[in-house]
């Protein structure tokens, strides 16, 4: 047991550290995922502005007689044009310089990266370039920069529950509120930059991200949950067992003695009964002779009967045990089992049997005996001590009463705390009396009345209180019922 001990706590061990790293692993999952989404939501605002710019377009094309922006362009070009020029620093960073139509030289360093799409990096700044011009004669709508940014969030697959748009500069402040955002807290936040020259943002607000991301790792998270769930479900019948099994073991133990202490008594009784027969001439001594025989005769019938039901319960177990039922008249047959149960104390033993005078069953003759002398018997050896003196008054008072439905025994013996009775029919089971020796037995009665009960196809059932006896009735079990 030790052994099993050590090697157990070893694998509890071994898949809690595979557990903890499948919750490392799952966090760091997570963190990645989170990362992809936060991507994709970014994109999916720097596209949205694209959507509006091209919105704002068609509504400056509407506006395209207007005299400002007609007089602006003029004016531009009456200043002439500018030129510019590109080259690479020693970092391989791309320079820009131009030179304005009034001879200013402006000198900026390019946001191309050859980390990624210049198709892209031409489109960003594309998109800049139209914020430097349109911004000032088209206004934002958030209206419909809410809306294109949820399309471009349904196209990648992400769906908040709430999502508003804002225009603000470097430092947070709101440019161009939204109307549908009344400062809500515990939002998820992200900015994409639409002006670089004068510190323009387009800032999202949206329900978190967690769900989303959570959903995408159901499957996992389900998975390792349910193996940790049946993980632990394994070794929790396991161990369930292996408990069960040591119980068993002590039991065993506990009836391995007991038998052997059953099977000692009476040989050692009948033994002594012959050697006196054998040496001290009691053959000139009838009434010795007749005590002796007596003696020896009821020992060795109490060892018959040990071996008989060791021999059923081991029949019982593989199941090889054939029932052979026949029609049995009732009254009769437990008044001849009572009449041979009236002797066994020394001490008055009543047994009195109420039984329906044409009630009959169809039952195995054998066995039904053997379940109703085990019950008899215990009522008996339960309501007398080991000189047969009853335990609970001056006389022993068993009632059997029955009809075609059912037979119960009752009896007025010392009764069964109600916490051993769910266990009464394990093998091997005794009821518990501390330090008491004077009630002897092997544990395997009760289970050989249940197994043979069950067998039959009938049910058993106990009732039961200290200190004022036990009754327990056997309910037969016929067709259509």
């Amino acid at each position: 047991m030790k052994r099993f001990k050590t090697i157990s706590t070893s694998f509890i061990i071994v898949i809690a550290i595979i557990f903890g790293c499948n919750i490392f692993y799952l966090v760091n999952l997570y963190n990645s995922i989170r990362n992809n989404v936060e991507r994709d939501v970014l994109t999916a605002l720097a596209d949205a502005d694209i959507d509006d710019l091209m919105y704002r377009a068609g509504r400056a094309q509407a506006l395209a007689t207007n005299v400002q922006v007609q007089e602006d362009i003029e004016d531009y070009q009456a200043h002439g044009k500018a030129e510019a020029t590109t080259y690479r620093d020693e970092n391989g960073q791309l320079i820009s310089v131009r030179t304005e139509a009034d001879g200013t030289v402006v000198e900026e360093k390019q946001m191309l990266s050859e980390n990624s799409s210049y198709s892209n990096q031409m489109v960003d700044a594309m998109s800049r370039q139209f914020h430097a011009v349109m911004d000032k004669y088209i206004p934002y709508d958030m209206t419909v920069m809410d809306s294109v940014l949820r399309n471009q969030l349904s196209h990648r697959f992400i769906h908040p529950d709430f999502l508003c748009v804002e225009v603000v500069n470097d430092n947070d402040s709101v440019i161009c509120n939204n109307p549908k955002f009344k400062g809500e807290s515990g939002l998820d936040s992200f900015r994409v930059n639409i002006n670089p020259n004068e510190g323009i943002y387009y800032k999202a607000y949206m329900t978190p991200l967690t769900g989303h991301i959570l959903s995408q790792m159901l499957g996992i998270i389900i998975t390792v949950f349910l193996l940790m769930i049946a993980f632990s479900l394994a070794f929790w019948y396991l161990f369930h067992t292996v408990s069960r099994l040591r119980t068993i073991e002590e039991m065993k133990d506990d009836f391995v003695s007991n038998m052997t202490h059953e099977l000692k008594t009476p040989i050692a009784i009948a033994y002594s009964a012959n050697d006196a027969l054998l040496n001290y001439d009691a053959d000139n001594d009838p009434t010795k002779n007749k005590k002796y025989l007596s003696i020896a005769n009821k020992q060795l019938k109490r060892l018959g009967e040990l071996v008989e039901n060791i021999l059923a319960m081991s029949m019982e177990r593989r199941k090889t045990m054939k029932l052979n039922p026949e029609e049995i008249r009732l009254q009769p047959f437990i008044e001849e089992i009572a009449t041979a149960q009236r002797m066994r104390c020394n001490k008055d033993i009543t047994i009195n049997v109420v039984v329906a005078e044409d009630a009959s069953i169809e039952a195995d003759k054998t066995h039904l005996a053997n379940i109703l002398n085990n019950l008899i018997d215990n009522a008996i050896k339960y309501s007398c001590d080991a000189s047969g003196k009853p335990i609970t008054g001056d006389n022993v008072m068993i009632t059997i009463t029955g009809d075609d439905k059912e037979i119960s025994i009752a009896d007025n013996g010392i009764g069964i705390p109600s916490k051993s009775i769910p266990y009464l029919f394990n093998k091997f089971y005794r009821v518990p009396h501390g330090n008491r020796q004077d009630v002897r037995g092997y544990g395997i009665g009760l289970y050989y009345v249940k197994s043979i009960v069950d067998k039959m196809g009938w049910s058993i059932a106990v009732r039961s209180k200290e200190g004022e006896g036990s009754v327990f009735t056997i309910k037969f079990r016929k067709d259509g019922q």
